[in-house]
Formats: C-alpha cells, sequence, structure tokens
C-alpha cells in the first residue's frame, strides 16, 4: 500500500496546510484511536490509552487539543505531558504501560512547521501495517462514540522527573561529572528543562543556552543543526565541552573545549570504542559486534571500526531504517552522520540526551578523563562533497547511460578509495549526488562531473 500521509517519520508540513490543520489532526487522533480500540485486548470496560507529548512549538497547543478530540471521540483516554523529548514519549508510553505514545513535532524544521508522530506501546515507531491502517481509517467518515464510551484526558505532572531519573540511570553508578564545565544548547525546544538538570544531577557546571522558549524560536540559530551558537558559547565560558541537541531532542552534535565539532558519526565512534573494550557484563554492556550505519556514513568510520573488529552496515537514510537493520542483526548501536544515535541496551529509541551521556562515560571511564579528540585519534573522516540536482518528476535517472558511465569514471578514479552515491530526496524533486574521498580536491571535482551530467541528461529528458 502506498504511503498517502505518512512519511518515514510520521505526519508532517506546513502548518495550515494540509495535512497539518486542526480538522485533519483531529481525524488522525479519531483513526489511531479506532486502530488502537479495534486492537484492544484490554478487560472489558478499559479504555485505551495513549500519551500526547509535544515540542514548544506554538501550533503544538492547537493540535493537542484536535488529537485530544479525535482520540476522545474514539473512546481512547489520553494523558498529556507538555514540552516533552520525542524519546521521553517513547519512554514513558512504556513505563505507564498504555497502548500508544504521539509527539506533536518537526524535529529540526523551524516553529512554521509541525507534525504527528507515534510511538507503540514497546516504545517503538509503529509498523508499517499499523500506519497503514490508520491512513485506511482517515479515508472513512469519522463519528463518534456513545457519550458513555468516550475517552477521559488528564495530564502527567510528574513526567519530567520521570525522565530525568531515567536518563540519569543510563549513566555508570560509578561515575559522575563532577569537574566538567558543560555548556548545553537546547535548541529552544522540548528538552529545555530536562538536558541541563539531568547534567547538573550528574554533577556537572552547567551553562544553558536555547533555554528559553517563547513558541517561534525553536531551532532559530541554535541547537543540533546551528552549531555555531554553541562554539560560541563553548569558548566564551571556557567549557570543557558543549552538547547540542535539537528541537525534540533526538539529534545530538558535540563541540569541544577548542570549539571543534563533532558529528554522529564520531560519537558514534567514540561510544563504540568504549563498548568494545569493556567486559560484557560491565555497567550491562552486551557484546559490539557491529554498527548500523546509513548510505551517508563516512567511509573514514567504517575503516576505523574495522579496526576495532567491528562491522559497518549500511541502511538507508533515516533512523527508522537504521533502527531497522540493528534489529534485524541483533545489533545494539547504530545511528546516522546527523546526529541520530541509537543506543538499544539504553533506550528504544535514538535519543539525544542519553547518547551524549554515553559519550561522556567513555571519556571519563577507568579513571580517564580523554577529551573528545584524543578518543577520535584513530578516525579520519573522509572529505565528503553533496550536491542536489533538481530533477523532473518521473525522470529515470537510474536508467540512464551517461549517468551510469559519469558514475563509473569517478569509481574507477577513486580507485577503491572513495565512494559515489546517488540517491532521491524523499520529499523535494531532487537527485542527491555524493562523493566521497581521500582528497577534498578530486572529490569536488567529481561531484561536479556527475551533478553536470544528471543536468544535462535531465535537459534532454
Amino acid at each position: 500500500m502506498t504511503r498517502k500521509y505518512f512519511g518515514t517519520d510520521g505526519v508532517r508540513g506546513l502548518v495550515g496546510q494540509a495535512p497539518i490543520t486542526p480538522e485533519f489532526i483531529m481525524r488522525l487522533g479519531y483513526a489511531a484511536g479506532m486502530t488502537l480500540v479495534a486492537h484492544d485486548s484490554l478487560p472489558a470496560g478499559d479504555h485505551p490509552g495513549v500519551l500526547i507529548g509535544k515540542d514548544t512549538r506554538i501550533s503544538g497547543y492547537m493540535l493537542e487539543a484536535a488529537l485530544e478530540a479525535g482520540f476522545a471521540a474514539a473512546g481512547v483516554d489520553v494523558m498529556l505531558c507538555g514540552p516533552m523529548p520525542t524519546p521521553a514519549v517513547a519512554y514513558l508510553t512504556r513505563a505507564l504501560r498504555l497502548q500508544a505514545g504521539v509527539v506533536i513535532s518537526a524535529s529540526h524544521n523551524p516553529f512554521q512547521d509541525n507534525g504527528v508522530k507515534f510511538f507503540s506501546a514497546q516504545g517503538l515507531k509503529l509498523p508499517d501495517t499499523i500506519e497503514q491502517e490508520i491512513e485506511r481509517r482517515l479515508d472513512e467518515p469519522m463519528q463518534c462514540m456513545a457519550s458513555s464510551s468516550l475517552g477521559r484526558a488528564r495530564r502527567i505532572d510528574d513526567a519530567a522527573g520521570r525522565y530525568i531519573e531515567f536518563c540519569k540511570s543510563t549513566f555508570p553508578n560509578d561515575l559522575d561529572l563532577r569537574g566538567l564545565k558543560i555548556a548545553i544548547d537546547c535548541a529552544h525546544g522540548a528538552a529545555y528543562h530536562i538536558a541541563p538538570k539531568v547534567l547538573h544531577e550528574l554533577g556537572a557546571e552547567v551553562v544553558a543556552i536555547g533555554d528559553a522558549p517563547n513558541g517561534f524560536n525553536i531551532n532559530d540559530g541554535v541547537g543540533a543543526t546551528a552549531p555555531k551558537a554553541l562554539q560560541q558559547k563553548v569558548l566564551e565560558a571556557g567549557a570543557d565541552i558543549g552538547i547540542a541537541i535539537d528541537g525534540d531532542g533526538d539529534r545530538l552534535v558535540m563541540v569541544d573545549a577548542k570549539g571543534e565539532i563533532y558529528d554522529g558519526d564520531r560519537l558514534l565512534y567514540v561510544i563504540a570504542r568504549h563498548r568494545v573494550k569493556q567486559p560484557v557484563k560491565q555497567h550491562g554492556a552486551v557484546a559490539l559486534t557491529g554498527i548500523a550505519g546509513t548510505l551517508m556514513t563516512n567511509l573514514g568510520l567504517e575503516h576505523a571500526l574495522q579496526r576495532l573488529g567491528i562491522a559497518c552496515g549500511r541502511a538507508k537514510v533515516g533512523d527508522r531504517y537504521v533502527l531497522e537493520m540493528m534489529q534485524q542483526r541483533g545489533w545494539i548501536l547504530g545511528g546516522e552522520n546527523s546526529g541520530h544515535i541509537i543506543c538499544l541496551d539504553r533506550h528504544t529509541t535514538g535519543d539525544a540526551i542519553i547518547a551524549a551521556l554515553q559519550v561522556l562515560a567513555a571519556l571519563r571511564s577507568n579513571g580517564a578523563n580523554e577529551t573528545l579528540a584524543q578518543a577520535c585519534a584513530d578516525v579520519t573522516l573522509y572529505p565528503q562533497k553533496l550536491i542536489n540536482v533538481r530533477i523532473k518528476a518521473g525522470f529515470d535517472w537510474a536508467a540512464d547511460a551517461t549517468i551510469s558511465a559519469a558514475v563509473h569514471s569517478a569509481e574507477k578514479a577513486l580507485d577503491g578509495k572513495g565512494r559515489v552515491l546517488l540517491r532521491p530526496s524523499g520529499t523535494e524533486p531532487l537527485l542527491r549526488v555524493m562523493v566521497e574521498g581521500e582528497a577534498a580536491v578530486e572529490v569536488l571535482q567529481h561531484a561536479e562531473a556527475i551533478a553536470a551530467v544528471v543536468s544535462a541528461a535531465i535537459t534532454r529528458a
């Protein structure tokens, strides 16, 4: 079944335009609620329950009310936790033994956008079959349960405290953050009242920015997608390390004391290097045999992992696909260079705060106080060049002989010391041309040459 509304991470768009309108979101809540009711195995008289969390966008109030109405009409009880990171909703859904969790967020997008994504009772992204059933019900008329069967709503007052304690529980009991000055950028997003407290309660001196949301400033020049603000704060405050997360709290970038940025690839390496050295039973560790990356994972990381005896798999771009590969192969660690890092032995989904704590634990383990630079000394990331080429709808770039020849020519010149990747955008009419190799100048030349061939092929088509 072709997806009509759901993308790889729920339903998302510009607020006020379909599908992010109050009427549609109410119908979405109703359709999701009726799907829960249909799969309900609760005792007679009990209602399915869902948790609704959101980030700090002004539109969250409107969409929260619409979702609540839709679920209640379907006979589903609703618990509201207010602004809360996406991974917090996944955790609390499991902890409260609810049937589903819902997050109102557009992640790292600007405040004008918003979206809705779902978690199962196990704190995982919904299976495709359930999303397809919700989409089918969206095309049916919306009705309403009898008054005696309507759902109720209540607010959870201790959600933040519960999640703070959960985050802290993923940090080794025999370690702390005393003596560290940490700058944290919360992107004026959902973790603004969570992340600084977690670090402070573990003993760090905390300097926070991006912690004053007003409904309009989420991700605006701050957070994991705009790390320059964190770089400046680390240098200005003389911090030992900096942590930047995105608007919904599932993406991580870090900065060292000198202001150098560390992306998801290098942070994955720091965690993997630490885990592979630990006895399997120490700190609840699980044997690390492989890591799930994506098609965009840097070749330098793959080579560094190979030197540690760790396999590196490449899933399609998107944390959903990374998680699928991890589950299929029984791996506990995976992520993207964009900063989505999943530690399945700590949580069921990507979590910026928990990933940052795993990095900090690695730096401070065994009495050491390593820097990020020291921990990443064996990783040399290859230069990458990404060029987006606008294509026509229906253009079969994969079947074009001139494009295939250009790719083959570049791969032959790279001689096994680089790679070429062409992939269509999932949201725009773009073909992404990526070349990676040891020499930046050569990488740029090959990327521009292939992009030019693609453009010429489109013109001919």
